[in-house]
């Protein structure tokens, strides 16, 4: 079959009208979701930076062991830039640029790189996601909030689910109604003989979907349940 020149193409040309589709798709989601999701929490879309200028306190460290991308600027006098691991400093700064209000906020379609990635089926050294800040004032910075926040955006990503299954039927909805919240304490005494990773997994068999909170901090047993940024996460 592949010996016939024409037949080669064809097939080339369908795997090529295939992928076609599939980026199709995946630019169908994207533009869903993110409408949601500037609708549900009141945010301006905005660009974002790829490298800053290292040194500046504004790239994130994650745990504080990674090692971003880094490279000299000749029109700078060799200061040294680094690829963003996120944008966590950076939008918080950018909040206070813009000016904005309590009850505003930002979201833009982030690329970074992450050398240190451990690769699995949801980690790449390349990120391309969504990030999003907003103002919101002191007396506001509570669990109400916290979980009225997520709500809205499990309601953005089961209406982008819900509208994927509309356009393209063979891909079915599975995410619950519902969101279950837990804490990552409650978590542990759950499952008190199981791993942090696995105890994810465990929940989310159960419930479909979970929101877990407090994780940075030690507990009961003496262990955190996962890693947060090393300077400014609490």
């Amino acid at each position: 079959m592949y010996n016939n020149p024409y037949m080669a193409f064809q097939l080339t040309h369908m795997e090529g009208r295939k992928l076609l589709n599939t980026e199709v798709a995946i630019s169908f989601v994207k533009d869903t979701f993110v409408q949601e999701l500037k609708n549900k929490l009141n945010l301006i879309p905005i660009s974002s930076p790829l490298v800053v200028l290292d040194g500046t306190g504004l790239n994130d460290d994650l745990n504080g062991i990674e090692r971003p991308v880094s490279f000299p600027i000749k029109s700078l006098n060799e200061k040294r830039a680094v690829v963003v691991h996120s944008l966590a400093k950076w939008k918080r700064v950018r909040l206070k640029e813009l000016e904005m209000l309590p009850g505003e906020g930002i979201v833009t379609d982030m690329k970074a790189l992450r050398p240190d990635e451990d690769y699995t089926p949801i980690h790449s050294i390349y990120v391309d996601q969504w990030d999003w800040e907003k103002v919101i004032g002191k007396e506001q910075r509570n669990l109400v909030l916290l979980k009225d926040t997520v709500l809205n955006i499990y309601d953005s990503l089961r209406f982008t689910e819900l509208q994927v299954e509309r356009k393209y039927p063979q891909i079915k909805a599975i995410l619950p109604e519902t969101i279950t919240f837990i804490s990552s304490e409650e978590l542990l005494q759950k499952y008190p003989n199981l791993s942090a990773k696995e105890r994810e997994n465990a929940i989310t068999k159960e419930h479909g979907a979970v929101f877990l909170y407090g994780i940075g901090g030690a507990l009961s047993n003496g262990v955190a349940h996962d890693g947060r940024a090393a300077d400014y996460d609490d």
